[in-house]
């Protein structure tokens, strides 16, 4: 179902990655796409897509804390708007991730890989959206997204994946809590 869903939303938001691309193109030049090595479900490895919102041979660093991001080049509102994540249907397509699940931590976040595995939050397909992201976003602590990733694990429904949908489209459309 993850597959077919992202497959209509992908053609169906196409105009708005080709618009983007362009953008991104015009500010900034290629690549559009940008690549990162992410822990998926049982800490397997996979690269996560995204349209590039920072500089080029930007190091691979968690920026959800910084107040100021010196390697966005220009693209914040894409990442306020979430625009830069719609390549990640393309994850979705190829069965990477969910819509729903834990953010994909980054391969250099051991602590936080290393404490999802501990409670068996590892177990979990990643998703672009989660129950820690919109109780949050960038806005917590990496103690409170385990908290929340675990009341995933203990609580995963068919309702609360409607809540987390209902509460993802709210938090893009008023950027709120996005750093």
């Amino acid at each position: 179902m993850n597959r077919i869903i992202a497959i209509l939303l992908f053609i169906l938001l196409l105009p708005v990655i080709i618009f983007t691309s362009i953008y991104i193109f015009l500010v900034d030049g290629s690549p559009i796409i940008f690549s990162q090595k992410r822990a998926g479900i049982n800490n397997s490895y996979f690269s996560i897509y995204k349209l590039r919102t920072m500089k080029k041979n930007t190091p691979d660093i968690a920026t959800d804390k910084l107040t100021y991001d010196p390697f966005i080049f220009g693209g914040q509102f894409l990442r306020k708007l979430s625009l830069d994540e719609l390549p990640q249907l393309l994850n979705i397509i190829k069965g990477d991730i969910n819509f729903i699940g834990p953010r994909p931590a980054l391969y250099n976040q051991t602590d936080l890989i290393n404490k999802r595995k501990s409670l068996g939050i590892s177990k979990l397909k990643p998703g672009i959206t989660g129950w820690a992201q919109v109780n949050g976003r960038d806005n917590i602590s990496e103690k409170d997204k385990i908290k929340f990733d675990f009341y995933y694990l203990e609580n995963k429904s068919f309702k609360l994946n409607l809540n987390i949908i209902c509460k993802t489209f709210l938090k893009v459309l008023t950027a709120k809590d996005v750093n």
